[in-house]
């Protein structure tokens, strides 16, 4: 309880000078998925500038347990709050099902996550009420897409199932060839025979392997990736606050845990363009080491 208290107190502290709409926009995940949010997030904000970290040190996030990813959560949080952020996106699914709360609570800017954007989508698309979920063992273990679904329909059917080899399917770009296949083939064997009609990818890599599990499942079942919702609701979010940058170029800068060559190589893959370079930072309890670098110009097509 000390520790959480004495952390509240530095993230209340770091942003105590209201951010304003030049302000950037705090996006994180546990490594390069988060990157697939981000895209959909400059695309749909094009004027927005965005701070991206990557805790590429400590991932896989799906696998360790609530209380060390929210500890995690909170020192990235407090990260972005020393540079002034006007927002934070949760763009990774094991950190909101299991954090978001928390960091709601420490934060003094708007926190958003990516299940509640996920769930919606699915609740509006699906004709039968059998939804799907897929993502890590440590999302699907925390309930929470099945908690936001059930709070939108209390009647929905809901379908679950752990895919953790999607991830490095992703990473190494093996999405199309006959690993994929039969590595999506296995794990969604189960949900085919569910008679679901939609599915949702509870793991922002899960984008890359969208055709592969289009495949599989046929056209009858609709494939929501939650990450364009996320971006609508992040326009939502500035706009009723009055924080919508209206002026300017949009940029995106890049920041790591680890060092920046595998996440670089790695993250065009998820990003749709190219990276550029990244900035190797230390979190730490008492602050933050390490400078940002130069904001670069982001994708602004529609």
């Amino acid at each position: 309880m000390t520790g959480k208290r004495a952390v509240r107190r530095r993230g209340g502290g770091a942003a105590s000078k209201a951010p304003d709409a030049d302000a950037p926009i705090g996006v994180f995940d546990s490594g390069i998925g988060g990157l697939t949010v981000l895209r959909a997030l400059t695309r749909t904000l094009a004027r927005e500038q965005f701070l991206y970290l990557g805790d590429t040190a400590r991932v896989p996030y799906g696998s360790k347990s609530a209380e060390v990813v929210t500890r995690y959560a909170l020192e990235i949080a407090d990260f972005f709050l020393e540079r002034g952020v006007k927002m934070l996106v949760v763009a990774c699914n094991t950190t909101s099902a299991l954090a978001l709360e928390v960091l709601r609570a420490h934060s003094p800017v708007p926190v958003l996550g990516v299940v509640e954007p996920g769930a919606r989508a699915a609740a509006r698309v699906t004709r039968n009420r059998r939804v799907g979920v897929i993502g890590t063992e440590a999302t699907i273990a925390s309930g929470a897409y099945a908690r936001a679904l059930r709070t939108l329909d209390r009647e929905v059917e809901i379908f679950t199932r752990p895919c953790p080899l999607f991830v490095p399917l992703a990473e190494e770009g093996w999405v199309e060839n006959e690993i994929a296949r039969r590595t999506v083939a296995l794990y969604l064997a189960s949900l085919r025979r569910s008679g679901i009609d939609t599915l949702v990818l509870g793991c922002t890599h899960y984008p890359l392997l969208a055709g592969a599990i289009g495949a599989c499942l046929g056209d009858a079942v609709q494939v929501v990736d939650g990450g364009l919702e996320t971006a609508r609701e992040v326009r939502r979010t500035l706009e009723a606050g009055k924080m919508l940058r209206r002026r300017g170029t949009g940029a995106a800068s890049f920041f790591v845990t680890d060092v920046p060559e595998r996440f670089v190589r790695v993250g065009e893959r998820f990003y749709g363009e190219s990276v550029g370079s990244a900035v190797r930072v230390v979190l730490r309890e008492t602050g933050v080491v390490a400078g940002p670098p130069a904001l670069r110009p982001a994708r602004t097509s529609g």
